[in-house]
């Protein structure tokens, strides 16, 4: 049996989409309930819903053989995972944004920068790897956008999708730390060696389906 790590909300829902247009029998991964576990023998598909930042975790550690994740949070765990297929859905970027008369290089002139973020490793590795630069790093939760608004922090480092959110609050894209942060499908190291008969057809019968997808969206 191939167990799924998928993250709860949306992107579980267009993973399981993408599952059964590659033929495969998702049924019990849409039952309606309370279960974290949903599995069904006949198929050979078991699922564990779970938070987005825990799915590399439970990959990693073979609790699961395959996950599918954003590029965000598998940039942010450094977990030691097989990064097999780009599925192309929730895209955006991950930025450095901030009040907009910091554009135009002023950024750059702040000194001892304090950076508001839901990603402090990417966003350390960013400043003091890329840019070499020290900075102080505030770890939140949520809502990032009010720590500049309200003096907690210069700027933030966040994913921007439609940058909606940003303009409404007076914000800015500043600089782009990465591009093209995506869903992303993830299999266990492990797992790749003793389930190959299993997980390499499953691999490539969605990146198929991806193909698929990517064509009827540049017609």
């Amino acid at each position: 049996m191939l167990t799924i790590a998928l993250s709860k909300g949306r992107l579980a829902e267009q993973a399981i989409e993408l599952l059964e247009k590659a033929g495969y029998d998702c049924t019990a991964a849409k039952e309606k309930s309370r279960k974290l576990i949903l599995e069904d023998p006949s198929t050979g598909l078991r699922f564990i819903l779970a938070k987005p930042t825990d799915v590399p975790t439970y990959v990693e550690y073979g609790a699961a053989d395959l996950g599918v994740v954003g590029k965000d949070t598998l940039l942010e765990a450094g977990r030691q995972l097989y990064e097999v297929i780009d599925l192309g859905f929730g895209k955006c970027r991950l930025c450095v944004a901030g009040p907009k008369n910091l554009k135009d290089g002023k950024f750059d002139l702040i000194p001892n920068k304090r950076i508001a973020t839901k990603y402090p490793n990417i966003t350390r590795s960013y400043f003091e790897g890329i840019k070499k630069e020290s900075v102080e790093i505030i770890k939140l939760n949520g809502s990032i956008e009010l720590a500049p608004l309200i003096g907690l922090a210069d700027v933030i480092v966040d994913i921007v999708e439609s940058g909606r959110t940003l303009i409404e609050n007076d914000l800015d894209v500043i600089e782009t730390v990465a591009d093209n942060i995506s869903a992303r499908v993830v299999v266990n190291r492990v797992s790749m060696k003793m389930k190959s008969e299993e997980i390499r057809p499953m691999i490539e019968k969605l990146k198929v389906q991806v193909d698929i997808m990517n064509k009827e969206k540049e017609q």
